[in-house]
């Protein structure tokens, strides 16, 4: 049985449960997985020994092999179990397979502003509506899993004080609050994020409203990343659960969909609706829109062209930006060839906040909304754009691919810059072991 180390806040936790719960349903894991709840000790004996890191979510699979990081646990287990894919064949379905990797790099690097922040304003002192309470009792049991309630709570808010800064967050030097300035949002950025995140609520709740999933009838590797911010961070939290079920209803039902657990009334992949026929028996169908299928012909539905649109008109300039800076930082002295770089993380990466925090030479000037700032450079990035540089290969493998895809880059202002990617990454790219990245040019 494979083990996955996770907890139930954790952002990507919830990509990887979510995902390998849906191959389990289908029985494409032999017994399935266990959800294992990372305690600090199994943070501390297990994880950090065998990988090196005590970021979760970590994979274990039947044989002993460990994996660290939610895209490498789905390009893993999509190797050695491939039925039913959620990755699109690009061969035969090269827009699908494309729209797909670009929504999972959309909600694994560009939500997290939402959903960072959210969970932590609404976490500070004297800010209301508050979720505190609530957030600090879901952080309690890693540190104390068998204290009481409050002395669950207690440990959890000595954690908030001491490493993540919640008593003096626009002074923070580490943990979230420096975070959520290293990746651009304070004062005189919050509300263009805001009207960023509102904007792309909108085109989620229009796109449901047609579909069950992102490409139809059933999950995606696009689902399956957007259910990261969306179920630990905009649906569990208390404030912005309450604005996802209130104003974007149908975002909320998806969440419950794709996460294939308490969700009945979600119509999810899981279960069968109902028609009673004239003798008075139950006669089973579908529970999902488009016969529970992918829409056929490669087709990518109209609505989600807008959250497509969100990608390359607000993502894919900051990510053009983060090659170049990268690539200079990396031709220059002050990098070696296999030198460590920052990694996947919240905030600065421990011993890299000179570079990635102030002015560093790992950070640039971006731009959301009307508004211009400064955030960090995160190499991490590189790797999942290495990453998407394979599948637009693979999906422009063909003439009619080649033709296709075009086609839909075309439809977007910046799209047809996607084409240049390999190219752009040849002066910058990395090398991920585990949770570590280094330069590798």
């Amino acid at each position: 049985m494979y083990r996955l180390f996770s907890w139930e806040h954790s952002y990507f936790s919830g990509k990887a449960r979510a995902y390998l719960r849906y191959k389990a349903y289908h029985g494409a894991l032999g017994e399935g997985f266990e959800d294992v709840f990372a305690t600090r000790e199994i943070l501390e004996r297990v994880l950090k020994p065998a990988t090196g890191s005590q970021a979760v979510p970590q994979l274990l699979a039947p044989e002993g092999t460990w994996v660290q990081d939610s895209s490498e646990i789905i390009d893993f287990c999509e190797a050695r179990h491939p039925q039913p894919p959620v990755i699109p064949a690009p061969a035969t379905r090269p827009l699908q397979c494309l729209a797909s990797y670009l929504v999972e790099l959309l909600a694994d690097e560009w939500m997290v502003v939402y959903a960072f922040w959210e969970r932590w304003h609404y976490s500070l002192e004297g800010v209301e509506p508050n979720h505190e309470r609530f957030n600090a009792q879901q952080w309690g049991p890693l540190l104390a899993p068998t204290g009481s309630g409050s002395e669950r709570r207690a440990m959890a808010r000595f954690l908030f004080e001491h490493v993540f800064g919640i008593k003096d967050p626009d002074n923070a030097r580490i943990g979230v609050y420096a975070g959520i300035r290293d990746l651009g949002v304070h004062a005189g950025t919050r509300a263009a994020w805001e009207a960023s995140h509102a904007r792309l609520m909108e085109q989620l709740e229009a796109h449901f409203d047609q579909h069950d999933f992102l490409l139809g009838g059933r999950p995606s590797l696009g689902d399956f990343g957007l259910l990261g911010p969306l179920y630990a961070h905009l649906f569990r939290d208390a404030v912005p659960g309450f604005t996802l079920r209130t104003r974007y209803p149908l975002v909320a039902e998806w969440v419950e969909r794709t996460n294939g657990t308490n969700a009945l009334n979600a119509r999810s992949y899981n279960q069968k609706l109902y028609d009673v026929d004239e003798t008075g028996q139950l006669v089973a169908k579908c529970a999902t829109s488009h016969a529970g299928e992918w829409l056929p012909d490669d087709a990518i539905p109209e609505t989600l062209a807008p959250v497509l649109g969100v990608f390359f008109e607000e993502m894919w300039p900051v990510l053009a930006s983060s090659m170049e800076v990268l690539a200079h930082y990396m031709e220059s002295d002050a990098c070696k060839k296999g030198a460590e770089l920052p990694g996947k993380t919240f905030a600065a990466t421990p011993g890299f906040e000179a570079l990635q925090s102030d002015g560093g030479a790992l950070t640039h000037e971006f731009r959301i909304g009307e508004v211009r700032d400064r955030r960090m450079v995160l190499p991490y990035q590189v790797w999942m754009l290495q990453r998407l540089s394979d599948a637009l290969q693979a999906c422009r493998a063909t003439a009619e691919g080649e033709a296709r895809v075009s086609e839909l880059l075309d439809r977007f202002e910046r799209g047809p810059e996607l084409l240049e990617l390999p190219k752009r990454l040849e002066r910058c790219r990395v090398k991920k072991v585990q949770s570590r990245i280094f330069a590798d040019v």
